[in-house]
Protein backbone atom coordinates (compact mmCIF):
# COMPACT_ATOMS: atom_id res chain seq x y z
CA UNK A 1 0.00 0.00 0.00
CA UNK A 2 1.33 3.29 -0.78
CA UNK A 3 0.14 6.75 0.68
CA UNK A 4 -0.32 9.53 -1.83
CA UNK A 5 -0.73 12.51 0.77
CA UNK A 6 -0.90 11.08 4.23
CA UNK A 7 0.57 9.05 6.58
CA UNK A 8 -0.74 5.57 7.69
CA UNK A 9 0.23 4.66 11.47
CA UNK A 10 -1.21 1.12 12.92
CA UNK A 11 -2.60 1.70 16.39
CA UNK A 12 -4.05 -1.10 18.55
CA UNK A 13 -5.74 1.31 20.78
CA UNK A 14 -7.10 5.14 20.39
CA UNK A 15 -6.31 5.43 24.31
CA UNK A 16 -3.86 4.82 26.48
CA UNK A 17 -6.55 2.86 29.10
CA UNK A 18 -4.21 0.83 30.83
CA UNK A 19 -1.09 1.43 33.12
CA UNK A 20 1.39 -1.00 34.54
CA UNK A 21 2.59 -0.75 38.26
CA UNK A 22 6.53 -0.98 39.33
CA UNK A 23 5.34 -4.73 40.23
CA UNK A 24 3.81 -5.84 36.63
CA UNK A 25 0.84 -5.47 37.85
CA UNK A 26 -1.52 -3.75 34.97
CA UNK A 27 -4.60 -1.68 35.83
CA UNK A 28 -7.32 -0.23 33.95
CA UNK A 29 -8.37 3.24 33.71
CA UNK A 30 -11.53 4.86 32.99
CA UNK A 31 -10.95 7.58 30.36
CA UNK A 32 -14.40 8.26 29.79
CA UNK A 33 -14.26 11.36 31.49
CA UNK A 34 -10.84 12.71 30.58
CA UNK A 35 -10.30 11.22 27.10
CA UNK A 36 -8.03 14.28 25.80
CA UNK A 37 -5.47 13.20 27.79
CA UNK A 38 -5.93 9.70 27.36
CA UNK A 39 -5.66 10.02 23.86
CA UNK A 40 -2.83 7.84 21.70
CA UNK A 41 -0.67 10.66 19.78
CA UNK A 42 2.22 8.08 18.27
CA UNK A 43 1.87 5.09 15.91
CA UNK A 44 4.50 2.72 13.66
CA UNK A 45 4.26 4.36 10.82
CA UNK A 46 2.68 1.83 7.85
CA UNK A 47 2.96 4.35 4.86
CA UNK A 48 4.62 7.27 4.38
CA UNK A 49 3.46 10.50 1.96
CA UNK A 50 4.39 9.61 -1.82
CA UNK A 51 3.48 12.97 -2.60
CA UNK A 52 6.49 14.57 -0.15
CA UNK A 53 9.64 13.60 1.08
CA UNK A 54 9.39 14.21 4.65
CA UNK A 55 12.51 11.53 5.72
CA UNK A 56 10.72 9.69 7.54
CA UNK A 57 10.27 5.40 6.87
CA UNK A 58 7.82 2.79 7.48
CA UNK A 59 8.73 1.21 11.44
CA UNK A 60 9.72 5.05 12.19
CA UNK A 61 7.52 6.06 14.98
CA UNK A 62 5.20 8.96 14.24
CA UNK A 63 3.88 11.97 16.64
CA UNK A 64 0.72 13.30 15.42
CA UNK A 65 -2.36 15.71 16.65
CA UNK A 66 -4.69 14.40 19.04
CA UNK A 67 -7.29 14.90 16.27
CA UNK A 68 -6.43 11.68 14.95
CA UNK A 69 -8.35 9.49 16.86
CA UNK A 70 -11.02 11.72 18.19
CA UNK A 71 -14.77 10.11 17.36
CA UNK A 72 -13.10 7.02 15.79
CA UNK A 73 -10.60 8.80 14.04
CA UNK A 74 -10.46 8.46 10.39
CA UNK A 75 -9.23 4.83 9.70
CA UNK A 76 -7.84 3.13 6.11
CA UNK A 77 -10.91 1.45 4.40
CA UNK A 78 -11.07 -2.43 5.37
CA UNK A 79 -8.17 -1.91 8.16
CA UNK A 80 -9.30 -0.74 11.60
CA UNK A 81 -5.88 -0.80 13.35
CA UNK A 82 -5.00 1.64 10.59
CA UNK A 83 -5.80 5.73 10.75
CA UNK A 84 -4.30 8.24 8.00
CA UNK A 85 -2.71 11.47 8.89
CA UNK A 86 -3.03 14.53 7.26
CA UNK A 87 0.20 16.13 6.04
CA UNK A 88 1.79 19.01 4.59
CA UNK A 89 5.35 20.10 4.57
CA UNK A 90 5.34 23.34 5.40
CA UNK A 91 1.24 24.62 6.93
CA UNK A 92 1.02 23.09 10.45
CA UNK A 93 -2.68 23.83 10.54
CA UNK A 94 -2.88 21.71 7.49
CA UNK A 95 -0.90 18.80 9.06
CA UNK A 96 -1.32 16.43 11.90
CA UNK A 97 1.69 15.02 11.92
CA UNK A 98 4.11 16.78 14.33
CA UNK A 99 7.59 14.82 14.46
CA UNK A 100 8.65 11.19 13.79
CA UNK A 101 11.69 9.14 15.35
CA UNK A 102 13.93 7.27 12.79
CA UNK A 103 17.42 6.08 13.42
CA UNK A 104 18.90 9.93 13.24
CA UNK A 105 16.73 10.52 16.42
CA UNK A 106 14.07 12.82 16.09
CA UNK A 107 12.30 15.14 12.96
CA UNK A 108 9.82 18.00 13.20
CA UNK A 109 7.68 18.05 10.38
CA UNK A 110 5.07 20.43 8.91
CA UNK A 111 5.88 23.68 10.33
CA UNK A 112 5.61 22.09 13.98
CA UNK A 113 7.74 23.25 17.02
CA UNK A 114 8.27 21.13 20.52
CA UNK A 115 8.86 23.18 23.51
CA UNK A 116 10.52 21.59 26.78
CA UNK A 117 8.57 23.27 30.05
CA UNK A 118 10.31 26.24 31.46
CA UNK A 119 10.16 27.02 35.28
CA UNK A 120 9.25 30.40 35.62
CA UNK A 121 10.64 32.05 38.79
CA UNK A 122 8.01 33.57 41.43
CA UNK A 123 8.83 36.89 42.76
CA UNK A 124 7.94 36.68 46.35
CA UNK A 125 7.88 40.45 47.73
CA UNK A 126 7.83 39.19 51.29
CA UNK A 127 9.29 36.72 53.86
CA UNK A 128 6.18 36.67 56.07
CA UNK A 129 3.28 36.97 53.58
CA UNK A 130 2.94 34.43 50.87
CA UNK A 131 0.67 35.09 47.83
CA UNK A 132 -1.70 31.78 47.04
CA UNK A 133 -3.40 31.76 43.93
CA UNK A 134 -6.26 29.41 43.33
CA UNK A 135 -6.16 29.44 39.59
CA UNK A 136 -3.17 27.60 37.85
CA UNK A 137 -1.49 30.38 35.40
CA UNK A 138 -1.79 29.50 32.08
CA UNK A 139 1.72 28.49 30.15
CA UNK A 140 2.88 30.74 27.56
CA UNK A 141 6.40 29.86 27.07
CA UNK A 142 9.38 26.97 26.36
CA UNK A 143 12.71 25.86 25.55
CA UNK A 144 13.19 25.23 21.84
CA UNK A 145 13.94 21.74 21.90
CA UNK A 146 14.35 20.88 18.04
CA UNK A 147 15.24 23.02 15.39
CA UNK A 148 13.90 22.59 11.38
CA UNK A 149 14.06 24.66 8.79
CA UNK A 150 11.10 27.09 9.62
CA UNK A 151 12.01 27.03 13.30
CA UNK A 152 15.65 28.93 11.78
CA UNK A 153 13.75 31.18 9.19
CA UNK A 154 12.40 32.68 12.35
CA UNK A 155 15.83 33.63 13.58
CA UNK A 156 15.23 31.01 16.50
CA UNK A 157 17.71 28.14 17.87
CA UNK A 158 17.66 25.22 20.37
CA UNK A 159 17.79 26.13 23.30
CA UNK A 160 16.34 29.55 23.26
CA UNK A 161 12.66 30.42 25.34
CA UNK A 162 9.77 31.67 22.85
CA UNK A 163 6.56 32.87 23.74
CA UNK A 164 3.25 31.31 22.58
CA UNK A 165 -0.25 32.37 22.91
CA UNK A 166 -2.57 31.76 25.92
CA UNK A 167 -4.36 28.10 26.34
CA UNK A 168 -1.64 26.68 23.21
CA UNK A 169 0.33 24.54 25.32
CA UNK A 170 -0.88 21.31 24.01
CA UNK A 171 1.43 18.74 25.63
CA UNK A 172 2.88 15.26 23.90
CA UNK A 173 4.74 13.08 25.12
CA UNK A 174 7.99 11.53 23.14
CA UNK A 175 10.06 9.17 24.86
CA UNK A 176 8.67 9.70 28.40
CA UNK A 177 9.67 13.28 28.11
CA UNK A 178 6.73 15.73 27.89
CA UNK A 179 6.78 18.49 25.34
CA UNK A 180 4.48 21.37 24.62
CA UNK A 181 3.69 21.26 20.64
CA UNK A 182 2.91 24.29 19.20
CA UNK A 183 2.94 25.73 15.47
CA UNK A 184 6.06 27.51 14.78
CA UNK A 185 4.64 30.15 13.24
CA UNK A 186 2.38 31.10 16.95
CA UNK A 187 5.65 31.82 18.17
CA UNK A 188 5.26 35.46 19.84
CA UNK A 189 8.59 36.36 20.96
CA UNK A 190 12.50 35.25 21.82
CA UNK A 191 13.67 36.35 25.29
CA UNK A 192 17.09 37.76 24.74
CA UNK A 193 19.61 36.69 27.52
Amino acid sequence: MKSLKKFVVELKKRLNDTMTLNNGVELYVDAKYNEFQHRVTEGPIVSVPAKYDCGATPGDTLYFHHLVVINGGQTLTGEDDHYLVHYHPETATESQAIAYKGKDGITLLGGWGLLEPVEETKNQESDAIEIVKLKEEKVTKGRVAFTAPWIEELGVKVGDVVGFPKNMDYRIKIDGKEYYRTRAHDFLYVEES
